[in-house]
């Protein structure tokens, strides 16, 4: 397949944006872990326990602790080769490596001249080798796991400040530890970091007593709103962000369909999971406790997000009877000041879901260098055409600038 870039392929057209003028901001994307992103942030006492490739059993693989396997054959996580092609086959993706991958999945350099060729200002990134919400670090101690949450922000952060401004990865939170999370939560914002990325359904997992940890509208978790409210970070929930929500090629297809198949289907049924976490949110009255948070639904969609909403609405008064008096707002209410999707494949009249969802509520990703990534990416100056030059310049830049606190000039 050609290597069409976003320019080339149209992202934008000089008849109706200024390329100088406008910066676009990819909301979703990830950057494969270096190899040795931990080793070379590890304090001498874990170097053996952090994550790192390895042979275990007799496969090169990430693992953790020593001998715990997190990345079996040490994928990197793309599907963009060395020659700037994509990998459409999941039987394909597999035994990639870090030598067959193009060298913009997991390095700075060559990360920031894709984004050249391609006309984008700066991307949002997002984790692989610890989960998408952090929740391989759950294989491990408290301990260990602390440490590696916090190596891989301190690594990310150097990331950020060696890109000039234009890689914003979002901070891993020690979800396990309230007390915890406010702390990372302050160290991340302290390094500049723009946002962070949480497990949605920690109350899957227990604490060190082995008691069940409360579910995220529980009071338990009020001191991380209440330091993500005054520092004004947003809290973005991934898809696949917990053990809950995962399910790559498992429960979703039936037995009798090919696994490459059930890959695809089950890629889908990932986004409606941020549907849960989403009304779980907005229904919780996490939301009148502090009105200002920000989350961010992301690698969603939002085609799925003006159903739900108005079903949101019409079975919350239509069932909740007196405890509907207990939300200070209607639930698409809540959507529309409290949450943001993101979009990227998406092209059945984009323009006017856009326009239901709220452009305000909406920003543009790539989900660089994933399977489902846009690469080549289609034209997405024609697909906003419905849109005003105005909203357009919001959903490909602006939206994100303002969420993430990005710069601009």
């Amino acid at each position: 397949m050609q290597n069409t870039t976003y320019w080339e392929a149209g992202l934008m057209t000089t008849a109706t944006l200024d390329r100088s003028a406008l910066k676009i901001i990819d909301a979703d994307t990830h950057l494969s872990e270096p190899p040795d992103l931990w080793l070379k942030h590890a304090p001498a006492a874990l170097r053996d326990r952090v994550p790192q490739i390895k042979t275990w059993n007799g496969r090169r693989s990430w693992v953790i602790d020593g001998d715990k396997p997190i990345g079996l054959g040490a994928n990197p996580f793309s599907a963009i080769r060395k020659d700037g092609s994509k990998i459409l086959d999941v039987d394909d993706f597999g035994p990639m490596t870090y030598d067959t991958v193009h060298e913009g999945s997991y390095s700075l350099a060559p990360r920031l001249a894709e984004m050249d060729r391609c006309g984008i200002h700066a991307q949002i990134v997002y984790p692989n080798i610890l989960g998408f919400g952090g929740q391989a670090a759950a294989k491990v101690d408290a301990g260990l796991r602390l440490a590696c949450t916090e190596i891989y922000n301190d690594g990310t952060a150097e990331l950020q400040r060696d890109s000039g401004g234009r890689l914003f990865p979002m901070a891993l939170l020690p979800w396990w530890d309230v007390q915890g999370c406010v702390r990372e939560v302050e160290r991340a914002h302290a390094m500049g970091m723009k946002g962070v990325n949480i497990n949605s359904d920690p109350h899957t997992h227990r604490d060190e007593q082995g008691e069940l940890l409360p579910d995220l509208a529980a009071p338990h978790w009020d001191p991380l709103w209440e330091v993500c409210q005054a520092l004004d970070l947003p809290i973005n929930f991934h898809i696949g962000a917990s053990e809950q929500s995962m399910d790559w090629i498992g429960s979703q297809g039936w037995p009798s369909i090919h696994h490459a198949i059930r890959g695809a289907l089950s890629g889908s049924m990932l986004f409606f999971n941020n549907g849960r976490v989403m009304a779980n949110i907005i229904f919780s009255g996490l939301l009148d406790r502090f009105p200002k948070l920000k989350f961010v639904s992301v690698e969603s969609g939002i085609g799925w997000i003006p159903f739900l909403l108005e079903s949101l609405d019409w079975q919350f008064y239509g069932m909740a009877g007196n405890h509907a008096r207990e939300l200070q707002l209607k639930p698409s209410e809540y959507f529309a000041r409290n949450f943001y999707g993101c979009f990227w494949f998406e092209n059945w009249d984009i323009s006017a879901t856009i326009q239901k969802v709220g452009v305000d509520n909406c920003m543009f990703e790539t989900d660089f260098p994933h399977p489902t990534c846009l690469f080549p990416v289609d034209d997405v100056e024609a697909r906003l055409g419905g849109l005003t030059v105005e909203d357009r310049a919001k959903v490909l830049s602006g939206n994100a600038a303002r969420v993430y606190d990005i710069a601009l000039t």
